[in-house]
């Protein structure tokens, strides 16, 4: 079987390539060469050219081979949205990225807390801050100063939202998850997301981990923002689209937060005269937190093995992480 292999997945090609398939190298963010538009399969990342939708669409047009993909990431709303075929089988990069974005989400809470990028900043300038040292209060109002106690709620409870959990209890943290139902996950509370905005207000520091639906869009909402306690600290390693922007940097410049972290953004890249990249006590990181698939090759082999198994034109069965047959 002909798989096209994104260049920038870091998989090793030669498992693959031991089990019998021809295996292409491609670029994602260029046209796949005519001569390998007979592909059956292809893997990538799933942004389509570094998030450019237009390269996936044409992907759909001309790969009429095309039996399965793989994406890579944990989200692939952008696969989804290419026009793909629906014979074509879609598996994503479900629990792939679980471990690392969750260690990711903890670093940016813990650098708005020991206030890290006015640290930074102060290096670059040879500065030492003093009122950065030295004795600190442990439960100031007006900002979260420790992960100690924190109350935190992190909206958007699946295993990448529950990973993280386990790392923020781990510092001291208390922690409670928002999803559609109320209940207990993983031993901790749950709170239905229809409630939120009543435990809002008794938060100290909010994760952010939902997928982009148009169910999500801004579902961190100026209203919703203006419920947080000014010593609060917003970190959102999900989608951009699912916080309002506009809101969030208003409130960062007015006080109303004490920090914000922010690994995703809308648009991506974010703007260079967006001003979110100077509002106060903000670190912002270029879609970093995931970006590295933990079980990947291991998984795309055993797929790849049903798909050639399966004769073409009936319907593959047993793919892991199917999110479309």
């Amino acid at each position: 079987m002909k798989i096209l292999l994104s260049d920038t997945s870091h998989l090793d090609p030669a498992p693959l390539r031991r089990a019998g398939h021809d295996v292409v190298l491609f670029n994602e963010s260029e046209p796949v060469p005519v001569e390998h538009r007979d592909a059956e399969a292809m893997v990538l990342w799933g942004g389509g050219g570094n998030g450019d939708p237009t390269v996936l669409a044409q992907m759909a047009g001309y790969l009429t081979r095309l039996r399965w993909i793989q994406t890579l990431a944990a989200g692939p709303d952008g696969v989804l949205a290419a026009g793909f075929d629906e014979s074509v089988a879609i598996t994503s990069g479900r629990h792939f990225h679980d471990l690392t974005v969750a260690e990711h989400a903890a670093a940016l809470a813990l650098a708005c807390v020991r206030r890290l990028p006015q640290v930074v900043r102060a290096a670059d300038r040879r500065e030492w801050l003093a009122g950065i040292g030295g004795a600190q209060p442990l439960d100031d109002p007006q900002r979260l100063t420790t992960l100690l106690g924190a109350r935190v709620l992190v909206w958007g409870f699946g295993a990448i939202g529950q990973a993280t959990a386990r790392l923020l209890t781990a510092f001291g943290a208390t922690v409670r998850g928002v999803a559609r139902s109320a209940g207990e996950r993983a031993g901790l509370e749950v709170v239905a997301v229809d409630d939120v905005e009543s435990v809002l207000p008794e938060t100290d520091l909010l994760v952010m981990v939902l997928p982009s639906t148009p169910s999500t869009a801004g579902a961190l909402s100026r209203e919703r923002l203006a419920l947080l306690p000014r010593r609060s600290v917003v970190v959102n390693v999900g989608r951009g689209s699912t916080v309002d922007q506009v809101a969030l940097e208003e409130a960062l410049r007015a006080g109303a937060l004490s920090a914000a972290g922010l690994d995703v953004t809308d648009p991506e890249p974010l703007p260079a005269g967006s001003g979110l990249w100077d509002a106060p006590n903000v670190v912002i990181t270029p879609h970093a937190a995931g970006g590295r698939p933990v079980g990947a090759a291991q998984r795309v082999l055993r797929n790849a093995a049903l798909v050639e198994a399966t004769p073409v034109g009936e319907p593959v069965t047993g793919l892991e992480a199917l999110v479309r047959r």
